[in-house]
């Protein structure tokens, strides 16, 4: 498993650690990552802070040409809404740990040119099984349910 997929894995692990949903999430400009986040829906109140959006969140305002040139790693297939900044910001490439516990918008990404390469990571189906074991409650919450 290449580094960033690693860095997301290391992400969703602190969410885990924190009391939230294990899923990770860095967004890689130039071979380095300039945004990095986890699921914080628990930990924070928050609405809106999956791991996609924490890793937008944090890697701040930027130019629309550097989205453009990123690639975002997250270690479950991103939902409605994290799949809608995706698209709005242009991020041409995402690479999904694992879409088997969630299917999320990988289609519609698809659709509108996103380049989508899912990796069926074992220790991201691990860390997504044990957590919904735990708290299926927690997880039906995230996804809406």
């Amino acid at each position: 498993m290449d580094q960033f997929m690693e860095a997301a894995i290391s992400e969703a692990r602190q969410g885990l650690e924190e009391g939230g949903v294990p899923i990770g999430s860095v967004l890689v400009y130039q071979g380095r990552v300039i945004g990095r986040g986890h699921n914080q829906r628990q930990q924070k109140g928050s609405t809106v802070l999956h791991g996609e959006m924490d890793a937008l969140e944090n890697a701040g305002r930027l130019p629309g040409a550097v989205y453009r040139e990123c690639t975002l790693y997250t270690t479950l297939s991103p939902c409605p809404m994290c799949s809608g900044a995706i698209l709005l910001y242009g991020i041409p490439r995402v690479v999904v740990g694992e879409n088997h516990t969630f299917l999320g918008e990988e289609a519609l990404l698809r659709d509108h040119g996103v380049q989508v390469d899912v990796l069926q990571s074992p220790e991201c189906m691990e860390l997504m099984r044990r957590f919904i074991e735990a708290h299926p409650d927690v997880w039906n919450e995230d996804i809406g349910v």
